[in-house]
């Protein structure tokens, strides 16, 4: 029997949610009503081939935002790769750790161990919808990164750019809270790229899924821009209701 707590905590977690919902979907109920399957269950198998052309991109160390059941993170472990995951639900911190991952339970934008220090910073599986805005997340994870290192992230496959309240609900109706999100096609992510002085310096695409590797020179400040200044002494991006993915949680 589920509390009525547990149960609205289980709506704001997409793994507690697939565990509910068996082998039924999970879906990502966008505004509008539009609503978007969510793998929740291919996040728990093996990397796919898609992802392996990530992981064949990742130097040491790594630093997995929204890592979710730690997929990613733990391959490259096995790979003698450090990577640390990151990912606002419990449940897939947990699964991360028990099957020989490294992950912590908090939010991007929260305090983070060696910031501007890690060489390769990964947003996949939509991860960089989080927060609901990609300006931010993109600023955010750059400083995370060090002067020399790459933000690998992943676009969604349609020409999108869009800000949205999403909520997670399965096949039975059952749902969670709203949550700010976002979704990025790639002519978007090389426009906000450009406006934080990010290069594009690879892109690449497997099957429908679609990635781009982004970087800055040492010699090349970060470029703030108002999107980030906006939220400063406000509630963070991070902070929200926690969806898919959201730094969080997702690969």
């Amino acid at each position: 029997m589920t509390t009525d707590e547990e149960s609205s905590c289980d709506g704001a977690d997409p793994y507690a949610l697939a565990r509910r919902a068996g082998p039924a979907p999970v879906y990502l109920r966008l505004a509008g009503r539009r609503r978007i399957q969510v793998p929740v269950h291919r996040w728990y198998g093996r990397p796919t081939r898609a992802d392996e052309t990530v992981l064949a991109r990742c130097v040491n160390p790594v630093l997995d935002a929204g890592c979710g059941p730690g997929r990613l993170c733990r391959a490259l472990l096995g790979r003698g790769v450090f990577a640390l995951g990151v990912d606002l639900a419990p449940r897939a911190v947990a699964q991360t750790t028990v099957l020989g991952g490294i992950a912590l339970c908090r939010s991007v934008f929260d305090q983070l161990p060696a910031e501007g220090d890690w060489q390769t910073v990964l947003l996949i599986d939509g991860n960089i919808g989080i927060g609901g805005d990609p300006h931010t997340l993109l600023y955010r994870c750059i400083q995370l990164t060090a002067p020399t290192g790459t933000l690998l992230v992943e676009a969604d496959p349609d020409d999108v750019e869009e800000r949205c309240s999403a909520r997670l609900e399965d096949g039975h109706g059952r749902e969670g809270p709203p949550f700010p999100w976002a979704r990025l096609g790639t002519p978007a992510l090389h426009r906000i790229a450009a406006d934080l002085a990010l290069s594009v310096t690879d892109q690449w695409r497997w099957g429908h899924r679609r990635f781009l590797a982004l970087c800055r020179h040492a010699s090349t400040p970060l470029r703030r821009g108002e999107p980030v200044a906006r939220w400063r002494g406000e509630e963070r991006p991070g902070r929200a209701a926690s969806g898919p993915g959201q730094a969080g949680c997702g690969t």
